[in-house]
């Protein structure tokens, strides 16, 4: 049976759990649209609660009307297909390699921490206080999938996090590059344009900068230039 109405409650389900961060929590699901995503999903070994597909267009799921489907989408050129999954989140953060973001409110840029922590081998990526929520959908979409591949945990603040914190400050410290924590490593991540507060920037081991020509790099440009420094020098599994 196709779904026709705006009003079915399988639609209202979803286009409350892409609008509304409290809904994804209360019910621990999120949504993922779009085939390469549902793809990402599938190759990473996670199956949906429920899958939706446009009427017509062949592809696995519950039928729904395309108009329908189209006004529940984010994507600017609607979608052909989204999902409901289950929220996974890891007990603790876990090493040899974590990313820490605090207060790294921007979904677009927490989604691409996780690309980057999936292309550079991290073990976990750990939301903070006044962090964007990874499972919301500018995240799950900036992740390009990474969001099935990384784990996850929450963290309510430095304490608790695996191996050297390295704390990732412009001009401070000494160049990233000169760092040379041994062991498990966990890099810390403020906003772009607050940093990290005191209490965390004090709790680090390590307080290192990325050398650049100008005043700074949003966080998630920062996140990537320091895993590919640290994660080159983790050793291999």
């Amino acid at each position: 049976m196709t779904i026709t109405s705006q009003h079915n409650p399988a639609v209202r389900e979803i286009r409350q759990l892409r609008q509304r961060r409290r809904r994804r929590e209360r019910a621990g699901r999120f949504v993922a649209e779009g085939e390469d995503l549902l793809s990402a999903a599938d190759a990473a070994g996670w199956q949906p609660v429920a899958r939706y597909c446009a009427a017509g267009s062949g592809l696995p799921g519950v039928e729904v009307d395309p108009h329908v489907l189209a006004s529940i989408s984010g994507l600017a050129s609607g979608t052909r297909a989204l999902a409901v999954y289950e929220e996974r989140w890891l007990g603790a953060p876990a090493g040899p390699l974590c990313v820490y973001l605090h207060g790294v409110a921007d979904p677009g840029n927490v989604g691409t921490v996780l690309r980057s922590a999936a292309a550079f081998g991290a073990s976990c990526v750990a939301l903070g206080p006044g962090s964007a929520d990874p499972f919301g959908p500018k995240a799950v979409r900036a992740s390009m999938g990474a969001v099935f591949e990384v784990p996850l945990a929450e963290a309510a603040g430095p304490d608790g996090l695996p191996g050297t914190k390295v704390a990732l400050v412009p001009g401070a410290g000494a160049p990233l590059r000169e760092a040379r924590p041994e062991g498990e490593v966990t890099l810390l991540v403020g906003a772009e344009r607050e940093g990290l507060p005191p209490a965390v920037f004090e709790a680090a081991d390590v307080v290192a900068h990325i050398p650049i020509a100008t005043h700074s790099l949003n966080a998630a440009m920062a996140a990537t230039v320091a895993l590919y420094e640290l994660g080159t020098r983790m050793p291999p599994p």
